[in-house]
């Protein structure tokens, strides 16, 4: 775990990367808090709240007496909102910069092909 963010949203990151990277289907059953809890040797209730966060999303719906599971379109619903995060936190602020030291977008693609061929 990073000491530097909530455990809880760390707790909800693992899941979410379990579903993009499809451990975690469709319609599939999530760990028990407790298990999250046992696992990551942290409160139960921690580990609740991030669960909750999903299920507030959308991306986790609850089976009463049985559990937690994957929404359907859960993936396709991860995948576009770190998409759009992507775009903002990463593919904005490197296209101001290069705007600002000149860099033209032809220049700029080329950098990209060079680091996605290393």
């Amino acid at each position: 775990m990073d000491e530097s963010r909530p455990i809880f949203v760390q707790i909800a990151e693992l899941i979410e990367n379990d579903i993009i990277a499809g451990a975690l289907p469709e319609e599939s059953q999530v760990p028990s808090t407790n298990e999250f809890a046992a696992f990551h040797r942290i409160n139960p209730a921690t580990a609740g709240k991030g669960v909750n966060l999903l299920v507030d999303e959308g991306i986790l719906y609850k089976k009463r007496g049985i559990g937690m599971f994957v929404a359907t379109g859960a993936r396709d619903t991860l995948v576009a909102k770190r998409r759009d995060r992507f775009q903002n936190e990463f593919v904005r602020p490197l296209v101001t910069e290069a705007g600002k030291l000149g860099i033209t977008q032809a220049q700029l693609v080329a950098m990209i092909r060079k680091e996605d061929a290393e």
